[in-house]
């Protein structure tokens, strides 16, 4: 009966497996178990809440600008069925920004030191669009539904173990999971964000080349003396994303004299 449910496992997260989507721009196939409106749906949930439990600046000049830079980002993106929203959060302590599923982009006011012009904002507006039109969010929860079907399986597998040896190799599991699957795909999500966002900016009339010099303002402002191992991190180093922009440039700036901008 054991062998018989571990089987019957084993062929639902091969058919998991087999669910996939297609990045647009970058043709590359991602696993998908959720659709574009549960997507959706998850994001505006959590991005109300967010509205509600932070500080938001409203009516002031930045704002503005941050709406007006992300709806023309927006508006060059693959993702006609986003219901696109570009929030301020008042969080001068923050040097970030976030994209939820379905198109809702918070900007914290701490990064804004750091993008220093219209430009190097678009560059961080253009990285979170990226995320969304890729999905990046769906898939990351599709990686997390697989491992745990994956985890079950295991379980399953395991179940003459004793005790010990059996939460032992699940423990082993759970963290060959997260360091061999979940971290490295986290990279590459941010990467791939990186490289479509350098094409949108640049569809947008922003000139690319505002992108390496964020980044790069970017580096020096944290510096890296506190950065975990590059295989235990979300995220890639700075370094290697600013390497990765300077090979896309010559194509993103073919883009940006395509649309008049002036290299």
């Amino acid at each position: 009966m054991r062998h018989t449910l571990v089987r019957l496992l084993f062929l639902s997260l091969m058919a998991t497996l087999a669910a996939c989507a297609t990045v647009p721009e970058t043709g590359r196939s991602q696993l998908m178990l959720i659709s574009p409106a549960q997507e959706r749906e998850m994001g505006q949930r959590e991005f109300r809440r967010m509205v509600e439990e932070l500080p938001v600046e409203r009516g002031t000049e930045r704002a503005s600008l941050v709406e007006d830079v992300g709806e023309r980002i927006a508006a060059v993106a693959p993702l006609p069925d986003a219901e696109w929203e570009f929030v301020l959060f008042d969080q001068p302590e923050t040097a970030n920004a976030f994209c939820l599923p379905g198109g809702k982009v918070g900007i914290y006011t701490g990064i804004l030191g750091v993008t220093e012009d219209e430009a190097g904002l678009a560059t961080v507006m253009a990285h979170e669009v990226a995320h969304a039109v890729a999905r990046h969010g769906g898939e990351r929860l599709s990686r997390a539904m697989a491992l745990d079907l994956g985890a079950t399986v295991v379980a399953g597998a395991l179940g003459s173990e004793g005790p010990g040896t059996r939460e032992a190799l699940l423990g082993a599991y759970s963290i060959g999971a997260q360091v061999g699957v979940m971290l490295p795909h986290s990279r590459a999500n941010e990467l791939e964000a990186d490289r479509l966002g350098l094409i949108y900016m640049a569809r947008a009339g922003y000139d690319p080349r505002a992108a390496v010099a964020f980044w790069e303002r970017f580096q020096a402002a944290k510096g890296e003396g506190g950065a975990p191992p590059v295989f235990l991190s979300t995220h890639p180093p700075d370094a290697q994303r600013i390497r990765a922009l300077r090979k896309q440039l010559p194509h993103a700036l073919e883009i940006y004299r395509s649309v008049g901008g002036q290299v």
